[in-house]
């Protein structure tokens, strides 16, 4: 259907992309655990994401993206350790660990639609899926891979690694070394190996989350959840598993192992995995004071920033870096990603405006364009390269302009070729990067109130110009050029923007 190749973490190259069943594609992501406002870190995920989901959709495929919520389970060591994260917010927020969980998924949901990232295709939580939960907890002991210790199920990862070899191969960890990683943490003296990671947990009384099981009544390993979930709508075998590279261990690992432990095949085909984002050259910490939240780059509220930025400036900046690569926060690279923005939009603002007469016959600024085109794809297809691809897109821009200023050579450009380079722009800003031009009309609402002010400075710049009064006409853009509004005079006509 296409030439994507995609990095799998499972074998630790690319590959190219080959789905279970033609035309359809699984994709499975793991989501928030809602107990606590969305950081920068997974809203870059989550990014990410969507536009793997929108660039599948675009090249034809039908796609069933599952993105979970984690609202049980997920304990505040990661590990076998610990409250849970959502009931230990409810005791200190007084609340009901449902409230928590309804306040950030409310939050989660709303950041989501402020970047402009498409909902999933189904939103499972854990809490509404504790029977599936039980049901592999129960294959997998069938399978003589787990083992119940006072009330508690324990996945039996020695075993498992006896009949499969397999544990560890996506993270690359080794179970000896995983000894002196887990020696210390609680119910150690429960499991067989130090390795072992439990599937069902026993609840205290003080516990606030529990489910009757036929072990004990308790509540679900945080792993369990993605493997019942995601085979429950996916199947047993599907074809992407995505997630922050954070979680490869012990999320993921023991997620493949679950899987295999309940019905002998791993889950996935591909993992994807995003990388870090990181401030001022190291990585975001509240302890040290490197950090800053969503709404503080939004309002500028922040000793890291010196103004405010909007979300589709950030959402760019984003995507100048690829998804497996580490992205570095700071001022100066949010004030270039903000030029370069404004950059593409307000040449993609013209492009879309252009009405072209048909030449005679095919000029080489044509062969440059779709050559250029094709770049822009074959980017894409590059395990959804969005820096590259941006790249390219940037070397499409002094084409548009040179249109604009009205040079001859680039005026010989066939109608059909005009209408593709239209048709790029459009597709990969809007439907595959899910950017929005926020100074385009309906967009800003103080934009739009602006450009009908500007519409009449303009006119009436033009008229002082028709009388000769270059006094007056210079005046008028001197004055604007200060308040950062350039104004433009080309073979189109005025057009102004903001600098």
């Amino acid at each position: 259907m296409s030439g994507l190749q995609v990095f799998n973490s499972l074998k630790k190259e690319k590959e190219v992309f080959e789905p279970i069943n033609e035309g359809l594609v699984g994709m499975y992501v793991c989501g928030p655990t809602v107990y606590s406002d969305v950081h920068l870190g997974n809203i870059r995920t989550f990014i990410s994401f969507d536009i793997i989901y929108r660039y599948l959709k675009y090249l034809g495929y039908k796609v069933r993206y599952v993105r979970n919520i984690t609202d049980v389970g997920h304990l505040v060591g990661d590990l076998d350790q610990g409250e849970d994260k959502i009931a230990e917010r409810a005791k200190l927020e007084n609340l009901e660990p449902m409230e928590v969980v309804q306040k950030y998924s409310n939050g989660f949901h709303q950041m989501m639609d402020t970047f402009n990232v498409l909902p999933p295709s189904i939103e499972p939580r854990a809490t509404g899926h504790i029977i599936e939960q039980i049901e592999m907890v129960q294959k997998i002991l069938d399978n003589k891979l787990a083992y119940v210790k006072n009330g508690s199920v324990y996945f039996d990862t020695i075993k498992f690694n006896k009949k499969y070899k397999s544990y560890g191969q996506l993270s690359g960890r080794v179970i000896d070394e995983l000894f002196s990683e887990t020696r210390e943490l609680k119910n150690q003296s429960e499991k067989k190996h130090p390795a072992d990671f439990a599937i069902w947990m026993k609840a205290d009384d003080r516990h606030l989350m529990k489910w009757n099981s036929p072990w004990s009544v308790g509540f679900p390993g945080w792993h369990l959840e993605c493997s019942a979930m995601s085979t429950k709508y996916l199947g047993e075998k599907f074809d992407i598993h995505g997630g922050g590279n954070d979680l490869k261990f012990p999320h993921h690992e023991n997620e493949v192992a679950q899987n295999m432990g309940a019905c002998g095949c791993t889950p996935a085909n591909y993992w994807l995995h995003t990388n870090m984002l990181l401030m001022n050259g190291r990585k975001m910490s509240k302890s040290d004071g490197n950090t800053i939240t969503p709404l503080q780059l939004f309002t500028g509220e922040s000793e890291h920033i010196t103004k405010g930025y909007s979300p589709m400036v950030i959402k760019f900046f984003m995507l100048q870096a690829h998804y497996r690569s580490t992205i570095d926060l700071s001022d100066e690279a949010l004030s270039a990603a903000e030029k370069g923005y404004k950059k593409i939009m307000e040449a993609n603002k013209f492009l879309q405006s252009i009405e072209h007469t048909e030449p005679s016959e095919i000029s080489e600024v044509d062969a440059k364009i779709t050559e250029g085109i094709k770049g822009v794809f074959t980017e894409l297809d590059d395990d959804f390269n969005t820096p590259k691809t941006l790249a390219r897109l940037f070397e499409l821009v002094p084409i548009i302009n040179s249109y604009k200023d009205g040079k001859a050579e680039f005026l010989q450009i066939k109608s059909e070729t005009v209408a593709a380079l239209q048709k790029c722009f459009q597709d990969v800003i809007f439907d595959i990067f899910g950017l929005q031009d926020e100074y385009a009309s309906g967009g800003n609402t103080l934009y739009d109130s602006l450009d009908g002010v500007m519409n009449l400075v303009i006119e009436l710049r033009q008229e002082a110009r028709s009388k000769k009064d270059w006094a007056t006409a210079d005046k008028i853009r001197d004055t604007l050029a200060k308040e950062k509004i350039v104004i433009k005079d080309g073979k189109e006509g005025t057009s102004w923007n903001l600098n």
